[in-house]
């Protein structure tokens, strides 16, 4: 069993940063397979991007990729997305997530937090 909590979320302008975190509640956040979701009202949740659990490889939608970077730091069981250059369509609950499976290249997350707004307007 993992907790996990966000936190960074918040009201920017359209080119702003935002940085999210993540932090997990276990002692083998090395074992989990990480990523970060997002979903707007009225559509279904959608990745956004992914990390493998030693950090080297690490996936992303094509709509954040080249903006958005995932990072963790398995010493502190922390993840961060760092957003760059937002845009309103960017505007979401954002969600991380978590799955005990380093091998398996499908996988399906099974723990969630709670999320943390991020809304991108002028």
């Amino acid at each position: 069993q993992v907790h996990l909590e966000e936190s960074g979320g918040g009201l920017v302008q359209p080119g702003d940063s935002l940085r999210l975190s993540c932090a997990a509640s276990t002692g083998t956040f090395s074992r989990y397979r990480m990523g970060w979701f997002r979903q707007t009202p009225g559509k279904e949740r959608e990745f956004v991007a992914a990390i493998s659990c030693g950090g080297s490889i690490r996936t992303y939608t094509d709509s954040v990729k080249g903006r958005f970077t995932i990072s963790r730091d398995n010493a502190k069981n922390t993840m961060t997305l760092q957003m760059n250059s937002l845009k309103p369509e960017d505007t979401a609950v954002y969600y991380c997530a978590a799955v005990r499976d380093c091998i398996t290249a499908q996988v399906t997350y099974n723990y969630w937090g709670q999320g943390t707004q991020v809304f991108v307007s002028s």
